[in-house]
């Protein structure tokens, strides 16, 4: 699967959880693949909420968000996490401004808590940087 989110905010995501620890480029980039997968499976559910309602424009209550915050308090971009809503479902579907912001601020939020946890798996570890297996074993032991 060709990742559509760019690894930098991804990074960032995870330094600001990390404290004084290192992120290698796989923990980035396990985090942007999984941050992507979530995304898409999100905007499944927000389409059949949309198809529900006799819409094919998504919106931010489509995904069970009442207030969208501003995008500038956003690390990760709009215009990749409008691409990550539309991989899997079809192109008939518009996705509202307001509908890609709360979409990344879900997203950000898991990637939030994916960081902090695999911050505390590389410190219980005795390691001084993150890397992929941090990332991955996130998720075999909460998902």
């Amino acid at each position: 699967m060709n990742v559509e989110l760019p690894f930098a905010p991804v990074d960032t995501i995870i330094r600001r959880n990390a404290g004084d620890l290192r992120v290698s480029a796989d923990a980035s980039e396990a985090l942007a693949l999984r941050i992507q997968e979530h995304g898409s499976e999100l905007a499944i559910d927000a389409a059949e909420r949309a198809i529900a309602d006799g819409r094919k424009t998504l919106m931010a209550s489509d995904f069970e968000v009442e207030t969208v915050i501003d995008k500038d308090d956003l690390e990760l971009p709009v215009a990749p996490v409008d691409r990550i809503a539309r991989i899997e479902i079809d192109d008939k579907y518009r996705v509202s401004m307001d509908a890609r912001i709360a979409l990344a601020d879900i997203l950000e939020d898991y990637a939030d808590n994916v960081a902090h946890a695999a911050a505390i798996l590389a410190r219980h570890a005795d390691r001084r940087t993150i890397i992929e297996s941090d990332i991955e074993t996130y998720f075999s032991l909460f998902e």
